[in-house]
């Protein structure tokens, strides 16, 4: 059994929320420190120092809650946030009135930004800008007054985590598109596979099972033309499973998206149609498609026109030459041009033959393959050998519209 290829997803905030963790920690331990250097300072260290012992103690509980954006809840942030809070509006309890009023650190210090960045890493810059606002605001209500350094430490803090939401937000919207991208690829070589595998088996079989019962005769005959039939439907349903699929990339709140979408059925569709698209339903058993590796783009009106063409002559072949003639479709996309020839094995028409057809008012090569060609500014030659079979070019322009028919 083939292995199946398994796409893997590579987080590109992990390394985000092992930089927090890390900057947690010193931070905690940097707010002690500062606060043990001017111990002898403050009005009420007790309080400085029970809510440091709180403070150590919750950082290094809460680790494992920093370590992804699956354990970060919002509870959790919230919780977060009012210990900053706290800190930030206690420092007026603990320290002296001279020492705030000339501008000393809150308790917390520099933690505090932690907990802001805990709201961007986890919900982006909005959450960010929640969180820092609300450090803003407890910073001025404990400054008594927003003085010049209290308002360029927050919009320092204000500024640098919206900053890194926002950069949180379109990496995890990279992330999203280049693993769907990654999806589609490993999807589309899991079809070719499989499409490998139906044509080294099914369709092998359906071939010689065509040889053997035309071979054979009678009964076997019709199952081989049946398994004829089969073949060629099989061969193009896997060869127009190979296009590859459309994609459209969405750009929302949550992330940029690729996902693979069908192509519109619309009579009038927003871009170019593949032309190869509207002559496969046209392989049979009896009728062979050569077309182009690449796709071959028209405008909607004139691939439609363009194939309605190809079916009004493919009808004149099993009209005059019969059910069991072969025919083949060879389409070329030249610089300017689409060219599409459909050559039959039949004994050919003779000369004067559609001169005579539209005199007497049949005027089916007349009206439904030139006439098609003309509206679309091409042409449509009409070669016939008796005895050699007949060869009908259509020549269409690029820039062709045409004119939709109703049908």
């Amino acid at each position: 059994m083939a292995k199946r290829e398994r796409v893997m997803r590579m987080s590109v905030e992990q390394p985000l929320w092992r930089a927090l963790t890390g900057y947690r920690v010193l931070t905690v331990l940097y707010a002690i420190g500062l606060f043990a250097t001017t111990y002898d300072r403050f009005a009420r260290p007790w309080v400085a120092v029970a809510f440091f012992a709180f403070l150590l103690v919750w950082t290094l509980a809460t680790l494992p809650r920093v370590a992804g954006a699956a354990n970060c809840t919002k509870r959790f942030l919230a919780a977060d946030l009012t210990v900053a809070l706290a800190g930030i509006l206690l420092t007026r309890v603990a320290d002296s009135a001279t020492r705030i009023d000339s501008g000393g650190p809150t308790l917390p210090s520099i933690w505090t930004a932690g907990a802001v960045l805990a709201f961007a890493i986890k919900g982006g810059w909005r959450w960010a800008a929640f969180a820092s606002t609300l450090v803003a605001a407890a910073n001025i209500v404990e400054r008594g007054s927003p003085t010049r350094d209290t308002v360029h430490n927050v919009i320092l803090v204000w500024v640098a985590s919206i900053a890194i939401g926002y950069v949180v937000e379109v990496a995890r919207a990279s992330e999203r598109t280049l693993a769907r991208a990654l999806e589609i690829e490993a999807a589309t070589r899991e079809r070719e596979r499989l499409a490998r595998d139906i044509h080294d088996g099914v369709l092998q079989v359906l071939a010689m099972v065509q040889r053997r019962g035309t071979a054979l005769g009678g009964e076997a005959a019709e199952l081989g033309r049946m398994a004829g039939e089969q073949e060629a439907a099989l061969r193009t349903l896997v060869s127009g499973g190979l296009v590859p699929v459309s994609r459209v990339s969405e750009d929302a709140a949550l992330g940029a998206v690729v996902r693979a979408v069908d192509e519109p059925d619309d009579e009038d569709p927003a871009g170019p149609l593949d032309l190869r698209a509207l002559l496969a339903p046209y392989t049979t058993a009896r009728v062979t498609l050569s077309e182009p590796g690449a796709p071959v783009p028209l405008d909607p009106p004139a691939a439609r026109e363009l194939a309605a063409a190809v079916g009004a002559a493919l009808d004149n072949v099993r009209r005059h030459v019969g059910a069991d003639a072969r025919a083949w479709i060879l389409v070329e996309d030249e610089p300017d041009s689409v060219i599409v020839t459909v050559r039959d094995d039949g004994p050919g028409i003779p000369e004067g033959r559609l001169a005579q057809a539209e005199g007497e008012g049949r005027l089916g090569v007349a009206l439904s393959i030139r006439g098609r060609l003309r509206e679309l500014g091409g042409t449509a030659e009409l070669v016939s050998v008796p005895g050699q079979g007949t060869e009908v070019e259509l020549k269409v322009p690029k820039d062709a519209r045409g004119k939709a028919r109703t049908r």
